[in-house]
């Protein structure tokens, strides 16, 4: 699916500049950011959403110890 974004003139230069430097595209570089930025946002919302649903009561909470002892991990 195309699309198409701003970039301010500062970054334009510095992915210019790195696609220059290493012989790839800008496209190559941009997929890259853009999976690794998606991942690193799905990472941070999905974990922002179940501590609110911790902090409402509303999503079960385990202790370490509770867990240790389920596993069999204690003596």
């Amino acid at each position: 699916m195309p699309t198409s974004i701003r970039l301010a003139p500062e970054t334009e230069q510095r992915l210019d500049f790195l696609a220059s430097s290493t012989g790839r595209t800008k496209a190559y570089y941009l997929r890259q950011i853009i999976d690794n930025g998606l991942s690193d946002l799905e990472d941070y919302y999905l974990a922002a959403e179940v501590l609110e649903r911790v902090r409402k009561g509303r999503e079960t909470v385990h202790s370490s110890a509770d867990v240790r002892k389920d596993l069999g991990l204690d003596d």
